[in-house]
Formats: C-alpha cells, sequence, structure tokens
C-alpha cells in the first residue's frame, strides 16, 4: 500500500486544494450574476424599444395635426351627411339585393333563349387556343377551391372529370357562372347540394369566362367544344337574377 494514502498533511492540502477551487468558481459565479443583473433587459426588450420610440412619434404628430376638437367635429360632419344621404341607382346587375323589388322584377322576367348559343357548330371539334386554356387555367384556382384542383369535386361541390353537365349544352355552365347555383343537382349519380349554393362569378369578363369554361371542358378527362366570349356576352342579361335551379337547366 501506498504509505503516502495515509499522510494527514497530504489529506490536509489536498482538503484545502478542493475548497479552494470551490470559491474560485463561486466568486466568478458571484461576479456574472452582479454585473449581468444591472441589465435585465432581455433580446426582446430590445427589439422592442425602436418599436415603441416610433410609435410615440405617430402619436405625437397625429395629435398635432388632427386635435380631438377637429376629430369630433369630423364625426359630427360625416354624420350628418349619412343621415342626410339618399341611396341611389346602382350601376351594376350584380349589386341587387336579394329579395328586392328590382331583383323580384328580374326573377319573374320571361326565361332567356339559349338554343342559338346550344346550337351545334361546324368548329366543335377544332383545337383549343392555348392561350385560352391559360385564361380558364388561372381562373380555375378559385373554382378548385370546392371542385377540386383536378376537378375531382369534395364534399359539398360536385366532380368536374367526366360530368355530365360540363360537357353538355354550354348554357348551363354560363348561365351557372353568372346567376350561381342553388338547391340540388346531380352529378354522375350523386346527388349535391352545397349549402348557400354556389355563388355566382359576373365579375369576371367575358374573356375570362368564356376561358375558364373551356378549360374545364377540356381537361381532366373531358372533351368539349370551346366556349366563345360572344356568347358569355349574349346572357350577360341574366346577371342580378336570383340563383339558378338545376331544373330551370337544359338537362344534360
Amino acid at each position: 500500500m501506498d504509505p503516502s494514502r495515509d499522510n494527514p498533511i497530504l489529506r490536509f492540502t489536498t482538503f484545502f486544494w478542493g475548497l479552494g477551487t470551490f470559491l474560485i468558481f463561486a466568486i466568478l459565479f458571484a461576479a456574472i450574476w452582479v454585473f449581468t443583473k444591472a441589465d435585465s433587459a432581455t433580446l426582446e426588450d430590445a427589439a422592442s424599444k425602436p418599436r415603441y420610440e416610433t410609435r410615440k412619434k405617430i402619436e405625437a404628430a397625429q395629435a398635432a395635426n388632427l386635435p380631438p376638437e377637429g376629430l369630433e367635429k369630423a364625426i359630427l360632419k360625416v354624420s350628418a351627411d349619412l343621415v342626410a344621404s339618399k341611396p341611389v341607382a346602382v350601376e351594376k346587375a350584380e349589386q341587387l339585393v336579394p329579395g328586392s323589388p328590382t331583383a323580384l322584377k328580374m326573377a319573374s322576367a320571361p326565361k332567356v333563349d339559349t338554343s342559338a348559343i346550344d346550337a351545334p357548330t361546324a368548329d366543335a371539334d377544332a383545337p383549343i387556343d392555348p392561350a385560352v386554356m391559360e385564361t380558364g387555367k388561372a381562373q380555375f384556382l378559385v373554382c378548385a377551391a370546392c371542385h377540386g384542383q383536378n376537378g375531382e369535386g369534395g364534399p359539398i361541390a360536385p366532380p368536374l372529370a367526366g360530368a355530365e353537365w360540363v360537357t353538355g349544352p354550354i348554357s348551363n355552365l354560363i348561365l351557372i357562372q353568372l346567376r350561381g347555383l342553388q338547391g340540388a343537382i346531380t352529378v354522375k349519380g350523386v346527388e349535391y347540394n352545397m349549402p348557400g349554393g354556389m355563388a355566382p362569378m359576373a365579375y369576371q369578363t367575358d374573356d375570362q369566362i368564356a376561358g375558364v369554361l373551356t378549360y374545364i371542358r377540356n381537361s381532366f378527362g373531358n372533351k368539349a367544344s370551346a366556349v366563345k366570349p360572344d356568347q358569355v356576352k349574349a346572357l350577360r342579361g341574366e346577371v342580378g337574377k336570383p340563383q339558378i335551379t338545376a331544373a330551370e337547366l337544359i338537362q344534360p
């Protein structure tokens, strides 16, 4: 056995070395704590400081340019103008309020003649213009939210791929696009009834509507004649009427 292991002086020295090392670490820790305690600001506090300064400047500028008295006068004037205002005639049919006298009058109008639109044409099998397909593809991004990116349909909206309504009479699609659709519709043997119905897309131009309808009639495995902007224009008078129902359409 090593006799130094039982040396009291060696043990005593080792003990004090360990105690000294502990005290050194304690002093370093205390020094770090003292110096960091003086500034308790976090990175978030430092980042928010410029924002608060900017906010004070904005509030000061607003107070200088729009004092409370001026704001109160402006509110009174605007309120008086609103009370004295009178309704004006709508400029666009899609602005009609559902159930209003004008909307009810339009709903009772004679059914539009779509025979010229749905008549077979000599160019029914003509190649589709790629530019028209690109326009339709861009417009279809809105439709895809309910009908699916690939026209596969969803829980509430029917599929467009292989749908008899898509490749059927053109006037059906145009009327749905301009007036929207309400109530049940059977597609590929399955009944769909979207809550609230499909909203009209009359805000689109004639070219955009013709493009998107041409796109769905020639995508997802579908093949049919293109839709012309003139065909859409011929049915613009339907805008503003109530949402159409499947019973009012030509059965495919």
